[in-house]
């Protein structure tokens, strides 16, 4: 029965074939055209209704998106969602340390952060418009005989500023903190001591200001600030009476790199630098974003007036105190040995620091180590000790604290970022044979840029004084290179990596 059934179905095809052979050449040719016509429009309506159907489904997965429905649906699915407004990514942190870091300066507080502390929302002080403000006591004559400054019967040279009237314009709203944490702690590098001294100096309320002249060296602006507990005392304190409570040492705005050179420290792990932030005083420098340092009278044990604590070493006495390990493995060294008060580790550290940073005004402030430019305070009449009796030159700025001699102190940290791989100061690594573990670890993982990048985005004021994410990022770039120059001459010298106690 099936056979005669298909047989009956072929029988129409094969008299239309042999129908359709014996037609005309242009009849068959308007057949086979208008059968390929009516294909084609079969074929373009069904890819219309298609394309109808998606783009329906497009609309409804971004109406989901923006509701938040996808979320719901798949709590487990990663979410890549973003600000509408102002197009930036929102990072959710996954560990309590994370800190926030947005691509736009202005920004003062993320969108959308979960499972952190955020600080509350405070309104700011309405101020009078019409009201002038007040002359500042640093820019005019009128402002100092106004003020009256009294010289300090301690300190000869010293200056003091009552606090009468100080100009705060320009300065940020006491009740909201520069310092940013947005998560329950600061990054690990970080002690407690470290982000209250840090907000401190960023927020503190200035109660009196002195400038210390101290010779020939440049004179000193120091402020006293409020601290959160009972009233500052103006008691005569360490340091020759300088600061009765908690000071900060104002600089000038061309010496930000101090606040580049904080942070650095504390991601290395050395912890050798002073805590220094970027703040604006509406009486100092325009209202320009200044570096302020915290004030550490143990490093003037006989007042400012006779300087830092410091140690007097030439080159070739370094030099031979590098080959003595001098206070190595706790022994304590011969007296007639050469060596200095401070521990062979310390310079590992500080030659660490210095190349990154270029910092040559320690080791070789005569500039012998590299080709020094015109705006290097090297050059000049003077200025510059001929380097080929490089033995005698004289090291300057080693500091330490009147009560611990073994370490160093890095202060006065200016760091050059304007300057090529093909003119770096070698002469900065002569004779170190060691360097410090923490840090050329961090070196080597290749997570220097994170680290430095939660870190300085705790400090608004520099963060936006340094154009933001882009301006930050070339900082970081010069650091990167200069760090796989550092490794390559490492692995090239041979230089040990070794664990040195803090």
């Amino acid at each position: 029965m099936g056979k005669y059934r298909s047989h009956w179905l072929l029988v129409p095809i094969v008299r239309l074939t042999s129908s359709f052979r014996r037609w005309p050449l242009l009849r068959r040719c308007v057949i086979v055209a208008a059968v390929c016509a009516l294909y084609l429009g079969f074929v373009v309506s069904q890819v219309g209704y298609t394309q109808q159907h998606g783009g329906r489904r497009t609309d409804t997965d971004r109406y989901r998106q923006t509701r938040g429905l996808d979320h719901l649906g798949n709590i487990n699915a990663p979410s890549d969602s973003a600000d509408p407004q102002t197009d930036t990514n929102l990072a959710v942190p996954t560990r309590s340390n994370v800190v926030y870091i947005t691509l736009r300066s202005q920004r003062l507080k993320p969108a959308n952060i979960r499972g952190t502390v955020r600080p509350k929302l405070r309104r700011k002080l309405r101020r009078d418009k019409s009201s002038k403000p007040a002359v500042s006591e640093w820019d005019t004559d009128q402002a100092k005989r106004k003020f009256a400054p009294t010289r300090s019967r301690a300190e000869p040279g010293a200056v003091d500023y009552k606090t009468m009237n100080i100009d705060t314009q320009g300065e940020a709203d006491p009740r909201v903190s520069s310092i940013r944490i947005y998560s329950q702690r600061a990054p690990p590098w970080f002690s407690a001591q470290d982000v209250d001294d840090m907000r401190f100096l960023a927020d503190a309320k200035v109660l009196r200001v002195r400038r210390v002249s101290r010779g020939e060296l440049p004179s000193l602006i120091i402020f006293e600030g409020e601290t959160r507990g009972s009233p500052v005392t103006h008691g005569r304190a360490g340091g020759g009476g300088v600061c009765g409570g908690q000071c900060g040492v104002v600089k000038g705005p061309v010496d930000t790199a101090e606040v580049f050179a904080f942070h650095l420290d504390r991601v290395l792990g050395l912890n050798r630098t002073l805590p220094a932030v970027s703040r604006r005083f509406g009486f100092l420098h325009d209202a320009q974003p200044c570096p302020v340092v915290s004030w550490d009278a143990s490093l003037f044990p006989e007042g400012l007036a006779a300087g830092p604590a410091s140690v007097a070493l030439t080159w070739g006495g370094y030099q031979r105190s590098l080959k003595q390990r001098c206070w190595s493995k706790n022994s304590v060294p011969k007296s007639d040995s050469g060596c200095s008060t401070v521990h062979h580790y310390e310079w590992s550290k500080l030659v660490l620091f210095d190349f990154l940073l270029q910092i040559h005004s320690r080791l070789d402030q005569s500039c012998c180590g590299f080709r020094p430019r015109q705006v290097d305070v090297c050059v000049g009449p003077g200025r510059q000790t001929p380097c080929g009796d490089k033995e005698r030159i004289q090291l300057a700025n080693i500091v330490h604290r009147g009560h611990d001699p073994r370490r160093l102190v890095f202060t006065d940290n200016k760091g050059f970022f304007d300057r090529n791989e093909d003119n770096l100061d070698f002469r900065l690594l002569e004779g170190i044979k060691e360097l410090p573990e923490p840090a050329v670890s961090v070196l080597r993982s290749r997570r220097l840029r994170e680290r430095l990048l939660q870190s300085l985005f705790l400090d608004q004021t520099y963060w936006e004084s340094q154009g933001g994410r882009q301006g930050i990022d070339k900082l970081i770039d010069v650091i990167e290179r200069r760090a796989h120059v550092l490794l390559t001459y490492v692995n090239a010298h041979g230089i040990r990596v070794v664990t040195m106690d803090a």
